[in-house]
């Protein structure tokens, strides 16, 4: 009897406790119950709605930069004008003199992206003349030389405020090497004789845009000349203004 009343006393302390507990689980499991299709449909127009805005942004973005690279490379035509540095050999035994030229050029383009090219020059330097190989005892005489070259340029990157482009062009340069040494031989002085022979040049142009038709342009480049019946491989760069009319 004693124990019969002990498990009845239990019964009821631990019945109320198991329906509190039952009624929390239901209660979560009711709050974590997967949405809705409607609610479905909701989030994914949403989320839809988001990614069309973005997308909207970028074609905006993507077509500005379009226009703006039509606007600043669909020309016809290019001049461009400026100065440049070389590092020539002057004679198959003399050392190399820094010679500074003027350079001018035209281009007509085909595309936005290749041109033909026409690029005059011309050089000036002061080489340096073993006084015991000068037969006047002159060691610095004036030396120039003046080229017409053509060829292609292609611009392989472009953005709207720069591109960057390479160009090979060839041609001919007549080097006058006597006109500072009071009619003596240059060849006596170890210089080239005077004379034409073929020129080639390869270089690779960076252009910043000031405007859609205006940029400055400087280029690095190798330059190649035949005199004495040798190469002359020489180093040097210009640089200058672009100017672009016409167009496509």
């Amino acid at each position: 009897m004693y124990s019969f009343r002990r498990f009845a006393l239990l019964l009821a302390i631990v019945l109320p406790a198991l329906q509190a507990a039952l009624a929390q689980t239901s209660s979560s499991s009711s709050s974590s119950a997967p949405a809705t299709p409607s609610q479905d449909s909701q989030n994914q127009a949403q989320n839809q709605g988001q990614l069309s805005v973005q997308a909207r942004i970028k074609a905006r973005r993507a077509q500005r930069r379009a226009a703006a690279i039509h606007d600043a490379y669909d020309h016809l035509y290019d001049i461009y004008g400026g100065a440049g540095y070389l590092r020539f050999t002057p004679g198959a035994s003399l050392q190399r003199v820094n010679m500074y030229d003027w350079n001018v050029g035209f281009t007509r383009y085909f595309s936005e992206r290749l041109g033909v090219t026409l690029d005059g020059r011309g050089y000036y330097g002061t080489p340096f003349i073993p006084p015991l190989q000068s037969p006047s005892g002159q060691t610095k005489p004036a030396i120039s030389q003046y080229a017409a070259l053509a060829g292609p340029t292609y611009r392989f990157y472009l953005q709207p405020k720069y591109s960057i482009s390479g160009r090979v062009l060839a041609g001919f340069t007549y080097g006058n090497f006597s006109g500072d040494i009071n009619g003596f031989n240059p060849t006596s002085f170890g210089l080239w004789a005077d004379g034409s022979t073929f020129a080639a040049s390869a270089s690779l142009i960076a252009e910043y845009n000031i405007a859609p038709n205006l940029g400055l342009r400087v280029a690095p480049e190798y330059y190649a000349t035949g005199f004495g019946s040798t190469i002359q491989n020489n180093l040097g760069f210009t640089a200058g203004i672009v100017y672009r009319f016409g167009k496509q």
